[in-house]
């Protein structure tokens, strides 16, 4: 029992998703409407997924963001964010209730 796990797991994860083939690159792009329509695209494509397409891309991209973390720049934060907003709009989902901040 020698077998080691890769050291960073979210990018294989990134790489090898078994739900969604996604294009190379797709979230250091900075049009959000791009991203968002590339993370549909291969959503709708995919037949392996097990959750509707949206949820798919949804679930791909806040992975993306929360394994960054910290580490994700505060523009690439918030192009992604954008990104997550557009692909609300292209299923036609309304924003989450958000509480307000002081």
């Amino acid at each position: 029992m020698d077998e080691k796990k890769p050291r960073r797991w979210s990018q294989q994860v990134t790489e090898t998703s078994f739900a969604l083939d996604l294009e190379a690159g797709v979230f250091t792009w900075d049009d959000p409407a791009a991203i968002a329509r590339s993370l549909a695209a291969s959503a709708e494509a995919s037949t392996r997924r097990k959750a509707s397409p949206f949820q798919s891309a949804m679930s791909m991209l806040n992975f993306y963001i929360n394994r960054a973390g910290r580490k994700l720049p505060s523009e690439r934060r918030a192009i992604l964010e954008a990104a997550k907003d557009e692909l609300r709009r292209l299923y036609g989902r309304s924003a989450p209730n958000r509480p307000q901040t002081r």
